[in-house]
């Protein structure tokens, strides 16, 4: 994390609950979305929701409202993709990179095994160190980890707000073909 002068957060309702966005500064000529967190009860949830020890957090402003936007309407149920949005990388190994890099190909409304998910990374073998790249995922939603499902019919775990409940909204949500075998 760069020091709070150079980033900017913006909590914001939604009908996923509320939620709050950390990235880089509007002065940056691109900014990098850093955090999401979503499915919180209050501002003050959401923006505890954020990975940030107090003396980092960066002042709360109306920050990306392109973005917040966006996010407002997926909630709503608007298909985005969000494969514009660049994030930030850094702390990330080669292989946490090119996991993201599939995962945010995973389509609106399909679902992907993380033994899959592994293959496609080069990895056949690490559906489980694909999982722990899903759970350590630090920008749900822009980062589709909640496409991601165990093998079977099982969900696999989620570590947004309300766990594997609020994957299998995520799912439902979308339209995803697969999400009536599911149970949370």
């Amino acid at each position: 994390m760069t020091s709070h002068d150079e980033d900017r957060v913006a909590v914001f309702p939604s009908a996923l609950g509320w939620m709050a966005i950390v990235g880089g500064s509007p002065a940056a000529k691109r900014f990098r979305l850093k955090q999401l967190t979503f499915g919180h009860a209050s501002p003050g949830a959401a923006l505890t929701g954020l990975n940030l020890a107090v003396e980092e957090v960066p002042p709360v402003e109306d920050w990306n409202p392109r973005l917040v936007r966006r996010l407002q309407a997926y909630a709503d149920g608007r298909r985005d993709d969000f494969a514009d949005v660049p994030l930030d990388e850094s702390g990330q190994t080669a292989f946490q990179r090119e996991v993201v890099r599939h995962c945010r190909r995973v389509e609106y409304g399909r679902t992907l095994t993380y033994g899959a998910l592994a293959v496609l990374a080069g990895c056949p073998r690490a559906a489980r160190a694909v999982g722990n790249v899903m759970r350590i995922n630090a920008t749900p939603l822009v980062v589709p980890c909640h496409r991601v499902v165990a093998a079977g019919a099982g969900l696999g775990g989620y570590s947004a707000g309300e766990g594997v409940r609020m994957k299998l909204r995520l799912l439902e949500l979308e339209g995803a073909r697969q999400a009536s075998q599911f149970s949370a």
